[in-house]
């Protein structure tokens, strides 16, 4: 069995290294705080849908990818099976089941035209895993197969929607089908890497850390020198994206390697899964390291004792106390 990820949320800030059993759950990104498309806790799975062309509502406006789109009202009796279409082909990677996706979207209710969410208003798009449980079924099958840059509209029945139970926050009823709009951004899974531009790292009393984005673990070679007392957050890819805030969820690949013999003791790598968590529930040095650091950039980060694990390392663990740690770090996204 495959040990779950250090960087799981525990109380007073430390992250933990928990025993073997199902890491499924910990690496998971976390639902958007907007009523769709995430997925209910309770809902089950339901047989995969068949899909079809339609029927399908027209965009009346904001046709281009990226612009708040209108939709029109649907018309007739929406299909009983998954309706897609591809309205923008894009030319990025394709989208694969499992994989996290950035995208902006709007849904609205087939019989209404109502607008019950959209994160085009919002100016932040929505980052979610195409995984069982925290997504809806008909996102998992409608994008799966799509490529980055696309526009994808989709007609959802309640069966691979929110159920006959709806979603009430939204005002959505158990018998209604949902239309969504969605522009897919990108995408991110086990092997992508940050693309920022490569920073000098002309300082030989720190770790070196490999600049590869071919989405493999990059080389830490850590120097046979004293560490350093106080924390050290350095760009070693600097991307171009928006700053880390405090109060920010991240998606990332990292590996942590220790500061007294350059070995190994966790990688998102090795999972082969990229790991989501909120800043505010990880060990003090990567909140403090990563805030005000750009999205798609590779950081290394070491952590003295103080802001890492002090005197109680995770039970278990290669880490010994009052060890000081290092990371590579590639802020792949804002949750």
């Amino acid at each position: 069995m495959r040990r779950r990820s250090l960087l799981l949320a525990v109380p007073a800030g430390l992250v933990t290294l928990a025993g073997c059993g199902d890491d499924d759950k910990s690496d998971k990104a976390k639902s958007s705080d907007s009523p769709s498309p995430s997925a209910s806790p309770s809902a089950s799975a339901p047989p995969p849908p068949k899909i079809v062309d339609g029927p399908l509502p027209g965009i009346t406006g904001g046709e281009k990818f990226g612009e708040k789109p209108t939709v029109a009202k649907g018309s007739g009796d929406p299909s009983k099976d998954l309706a897609v279409e591809t309205v923008i082909v894009g030319t990025g990677r394709t989208v694969a089941e499992n994989d996290f996706v950035q995208a902006h979207y709007l849904g609205q209710i087939w019989s209404s035209a109502k607008v019950f969410d959209n994160s085009f208003d919002r100016k932040t798009p929505l980052v979610i895993q195409l995984a069982q449980g925290q997504i809806i079924d008909g996102w998992r099958y409608a994008l799966a197969g799509k490529k980055v840059g696309s526009r994808v509209e989709m007609a959802v029945p309640p069966t691979w929607g929110y159920g006959t139970s709806g979603n009430a926050q939204a005002g959505i009823k158990g018998t209604d089908t949902l239309v969504f709009v969605v522009d897919i951004q990108e995408a991110f899974n086990g092997k992508s890497s940050a693309k920022g531009t490569a920073v000098a790292q002309d300082n030989i009393d720190l770790p070196k850390v490999g600049t590869n984005t071919d989405g493999k673990a990059p080389s830490i070679e850590v120097p046979k020198k004293a560490a350093p007392k106080k924390l050290v957050a350095n760009y070693i890819l600097e991307g171009d994206g928006d700053e880390v805030a405090e109060s920010d969820s991240l998606l990332v690949q990292y590996k942590g390697v220790l500061w007294a013999d350059g070995k190994e003791f966790d990688s998102s790598y090795s999972r082969g899964q990229l790991t989501s968590f909120p800043l505010a529930q990880v060990v003090k040095g990567w909140a403090q390291g990563l805030t005000g650091k750009k999205v798609g950039s590779r950081v290394l980060i070491v952590i003295p004792p103080a802001l890492g694990y002090g005197d109680n390392p995770p039970q278990g663990s290669s880490i010994k106390k009052d060890s000081v740690l290092v990371f590579s770090v590639d802020i792949l996204a804002k949750m």
